[in-house]
């Protein structure tokens, strides 16, 4: 009995040795001296299957001649892409992710495009305010308001990162409306009170449209307008302007993401303004993968 009772103390004392051990490992870091394929998986962490840069990302596989490696995007979500990016970073492992700027991420983490020789991503693009036809005449104030609203893809950035801590959307607009009142002024100017006038948004769930779409809904419910905003798809959302069943999106990004809805439904928008300049869509990875600037760098190095 005594014996049987030393061989289960030392199997205890074995188990926990290797409990103990698998806590304290740590995955693999990035290593320059191998090639990048076999350390990833040859896999490109993506975002939702029915977003515009996941098409993009599939022309870009067959482009630079990465599928016929074995190179693959993984579909999941942009929590999931973020989720897995911060796991990532943290261990600083590699990766590659579809990446889109304005973005809180950028703004969290050390990341960098890689250059796109072929051009497929595109060049830089814009984010536009489109209305239905004849919001204009409709509810002038409200149409002066968008024709003002603008900012840059910092200053979204900032209310997306607050969201992304957890803030609801809603506070984090109010916060920054409230700590920006130069710039409230140019957005209100010349726009008159709603005295209850209703106004409906849509937009695309994407982080820098939360962002967007809830600045401008405080900024009407602040002239006392009735504003309800509603997310959807990117198709619904065009589809909701052209068809009047909504009043406005920020959320359009042209020429390229939002390019094939443009098209499909031209003549039946508004085309009002470019809120914000400089979006970007591409292939992105962290800064301490110094090696690896080029989307030609994933099959070569």
């Amino acid at each position: 009995m005594k014996r049987l009772k030393q061989v289960l103390s030392g199997l205890s004392i074995l188990a926990l040795t290797v409990v103990l051990a698998a806590c304290n490992s740590k995955p693999a870091a990035y290593d320059p001296a191998k090639k990048l394929g076999p350390q990833i998986n040859y896999t490109i962490t993506g975002i939702d299957a029915g977003a515009g840069i996941m098409a993009s990302t599939q022309k870009a596989l067959s482009a630079y001649g990465l599928k016929a490696h074995n190179w693959q995007l993984q579909t999941s979500s942009t929590a999931a892409m973020t989720s897995t990016l911060d796991k990532a970073i943290k261990y600083h492992q590699p990766i590659v992710v579809t990446g889109w700027q304005p973005h809180w991420m950028f703004t969290k983490y050390p990341l960098k495009f890689l250059k796109d020789p072929k051009n497929v991503y595109g060049k830089a693009e814009s984010i536009h305010t489109i209305a239905r036809v004849g919001l204009k005449k409709d509810n002038p104030g409200a149409y002066k308001l968008l024709q003002n609203f603008n900012w840059t893809p910092a200053e979204s950035s900032s209310v997306m990162l607050q969201v992304n801590n957890g803030v609801d959307p809603a506070k984090a607009a109010k916060t920054y409306i409230k700590q920006h009142p130069d710039q409230v002024k140019q957005w209100l100017a010349g726009v008159p009170d709603g005295h209850g006038k209703a106004v409906k948004m849509t937009y695309v769930a994407w982080d820098s449209e939360i962002a967007s779409t809830n600045v401008v809904k405080q900024l009407l419910d602040t002239k006392g307008y009735e504003t309800t905003i509603q997310p959807m798809e990117a198709q619904p959302m065009w589809a909701s302007i052209a068809t009047n069943a909504a009043d406005a999106s920020v959320s359009a990004w042209l020429p390229t993401t939002s390019g094939i809805y443009a098209k499909q439904y031209k003549g039946q928008f508004v085309d009002v303004r470019i809120n914000l300049k400089g979006a970007k869509t591409g292939l992105a990875v962290p800064t301490y993968m110094k090696n690896i600037n080029s989307i030609d760098d994933l099959m070569t190095k």
